[in-house]
């Protein structure tokens, strides 16, 4: 049976409520008396309950983390970065998903309100950022890795060099020779996507442009489209590196060579990209800098620092392998 506060209050012969001043290091305890109940403590293998003591402390030292799903490609490697990041700092995390949509999101609120967690990292779930601004706005420290490009102003947030990162890419290939690409987009509403076009516009103007999911499967069949369509291209610039795998992947079913016939960029640089055929020219999105600095930032607020109040933003870097050397 699990050791409680009581078992250690009667072990010391003490009261319950000298024991809690003691774990939460009150200070009105006789240093003899509370060494005997730190003895105590450990004698019986005593760990008091995380939430017990951050509502003595007027603090739960834990942070909270909203995402839409553990699947997304990159998800680990800022998801990685946040968990370094904040237990260095001593703070637990609790993660919550929006797997199963409005359900989740209650069950999600249910806990702000149980003040579960002191701040709340977010990489956003669709339909969410309005509950997010209103929860900001009542108080709750929230800081958004924003990877859609859709931050309100002076929302506290770390984004990315979208813009720049469709440009790099755009130079990469025209500096190829590369006249005639295929762009290959993620869903038009989303922010991110439109700064990657935009930015590879601006290098290299191009109408080939299909709009895709973020999917293998759009990717693959945004490459069978156009050749089908015997509508001629000489590399492809995919919003992510999945659907520049299925681009990879329909163009070697169609008997086109990558890259002497075709070359192809991605974006993200997930540690797939290493391994396809060819390995994957890239834009880099810094996933793990990213979960880095928004929970440094979100540490830092929770610490009594002032939130900024512009976005920080972190650069891309393309990465070059086979696909498009």
């Amino acid at each position: 049976m699990r050791v409680t506060i009581a078992d250690v209050a009667r072990q010391a012969g003490v009261s319950k409520t000298t024991v809690s001043r003691v774990i939460n290091t009150k200070g009105e305890v006789d240093g003899g008396t509370a060494a005997r109940v730190r003895a105590v403590i450990a004698q019986l293998g005593y760990v008091p309950s995380s939430g017990a003591v951050g509502l003595a402390r007027g603090s739960s030292r834990t942070v909270g983390m909203l995402v839409p799903s553990l699947t997304w490609p990159w998800m680990g490697e800022v998801l990685q970065g946040v968990v370094d990041t904040v237990e260095a700092a001593g703070y637990g995390l609790l993660l919550f998903t929006c797997n199963r949509g409005a359900e989740s999101v209650q069950r999600f609120t249910t806990q702000v309100s149980a003040r579960a967690f002191d701040g709340l990292l977010v990489v956003e779930p669709e339909n969410t950022l309005d509950t997010i601004i209103g929860l900001h706005r009542q108080g709750l420290p929230v800081v958004l890795i924003d990877d859609r490009g859709s931050h309100p102003e002076d929302f506290p947030s770390v984004v990315t060099t979208n813009f720049e990162g469709g440009a790099s890419a755009a130079r990469h290939l025209l500096a190829d020779g590369r006249k005639k690409p295929l762009v290959i987009t993620g869903p038009a509403h989303f922010g991110c996507v439109r700064d990657r076009l935009a930015g590879f516009r601006h290098v290299l103007p191009t109408d080939r442009v299909v709009v895709g999911d973020f999917t293998e499967l759009s990717g693959r069949l945004a490459v069978e489209k156009l050749l089908n369509g015997r509508v001629a291209f000489d590399a492809v610039f995919a919003h992510n590196d999945i659907s520049a795998a299925g681009a990879l992947r329909a163009l070697r079913a169609a008997g086109r060579t990558v890259p002497d016939d075709i070359a192809v960029v991605g974006f993200d640089n997930i540690p797939m990209a290493r391994h396809t055929e060819p390995p994957l020219t890239t834009v880099r999105q810094p996933a793990r800098q990213m979960g880095e600095t928004a929970a440094r930032m979100l540490l830092e607020h929770l610490g009594g620092a002032a939130a900024p109040d512009e976005p920080v933003v972190l650069p891309t870097e393309l990465v070059v392998r086979q696909s498009a050397p």
